[in-house]
């Protein structure tokens, strides 16, 4: 498998987190400009913030939990070379459950919708840790 490959699902990931990190800035800027929130109001809780920019940052801060384990996976199958097809295909699994509830957080935020997209990611990313520690031990045992 290729580096680009197996790499692109994280450019994505990352592409997720940086768009989301200038979305939730430029929504406080915007904010603040136009005098809806005071820079006191916010200095010492960011939870002075409109609901709508709670939902963004929220969003944002969530490419901080779960995806986390995400990229040491990545990092660790290239390192011992156990990213193939399958690992592709799942890693874009992965990041498009990502997508999803980043989507879902950032508009409905209905919390089922946005729950089952985040398990459905949990479980992807868990079953991808599996597979991975599988390989490795069978390699190390000549099995």
């Amino acid at each position: 498998m290729s580096i680009t490959a197996i790499l692109l699902p994280v450019y994505v990931q990352v592409a997720l987190t940086v768009i989301l990190l200038l979305w939730m800035g430029r929504s406080r800027l915007s904010t603040l400009r136009a005098g809806e929130v005071k820079v006191r109001d916010i200095a010492l809780g960011e939870r002075n913030w409109p609901t709508r920019i709670l939902q963004i940052q929220n969003a944002y801060h969530n490419q901080f939990e779960i995806p986390v384990l995400f990229y040491v996976l990545v990092v660790l199958a290239l390192f011992t070379r156990k990213a193939d097809m399958l690992f592709v295909v799942m890693s874009w699994m992965f990041v498009t459950s990502r997508l999803v509830h980043a989507a879902i957080h950032t508009t409905t935020n209905k919390v089922s919708l946005r729950f089952m997209a985040f398990v459905v990611g949990v479980l992807i990313l868990a079953i991808m840790w599996i597979i991975f520690g599988v390989r490795v031990l069978a390699a190390e045992t000549g099995v």
